[in-house]
């Protein structure tokens, strides 16, 4: 066994940095995932995008996590977002009839994402919003950010979070209209363009 002596800092050697992962991608994804609106709903809207790591490449094996209101802006208090097989333990899916409001997309070989889900209603003094949580390797922690919906000038204008940064950090939380009820969001880990992440205390 080595000693070190503590009390000489040049004897004490850093410990080397190592990432944790991707091992969730073996517990954490689920059949129909995406598809947080209830089937067939037809005010149903298409979120869809890619996660770029620091260098602006996209992550195959990450993941992305949505949390919303319903249009009225209520939190759904439903079950169900995720059911098993009792006899498997395996996924069965959403049941397909009731809004949850909660998705998890595994983005595919090319870094891409997407998810079915009804556009959020306003709560408080906020424009509407979709809480987003992402899992990706060199992630120690997962990064929280918000996916803004572009349509209502006054009231993202308006939102506390988003008049607090300047213009060009703003624009990362806010969705691209790409018509027909699809938006664009790009979650951007580092470097130019990075996506603005948020801490809870």
């Amino acid at each position: 066994m080595t000693k070190i002596d503590t009390s000489r800092p040049e004897s004490v050697l850093p410990t080397p940095s190592h990432t944790v992962g991707p091992f969730y991608g073996y517990a954490l994804p689920f059949p129909g995932g995406g598809d947080i609106a209830p089937v067939g709903h037809p005010d149903t809207i298409t979120l869809q995008g890619y996660v770029y790591d620091g260098e602006g490449k996209p992550l195959p094996d990450a993941f992305v996590e949505l949390w919303g209101p319903d249009p009225d802006g209520n939190l759904p208090q439903v079950d169900g977002s995720i059911r098993r097989d009792p006899s498997t333990g395996g996924y069965l899916g959403r049941n397909g009839v009731e809004f949850t409001g909660w998705g998890r997309i595994q983005t595919d070989a090319n870094g891409h994402w997407y998810a079915r889900t009804l556009r959020p209603g306003a709560r408080g003094r906020s424009a509407p919003y979709l809480s987003v949580c992402v899992f990706a390797r060199g992630l120690l922690v997962h990064l929280f950010t918000r996916v803004y919906l572009p349509g209502d000038e006054a009231a993202l204008a308006a939102d506390p979070l988003l008049a607090r940064l300047d213009a060009k950090r703003r624009d990362t939380l806010i969705a691209r209209d790409g018509g027909d009820g699809t938006y664009r969001f790009d979650i951007r880990l580092q470097g130019e363009g990075e996506t603005v992440f948020l801490e809870f205390q």
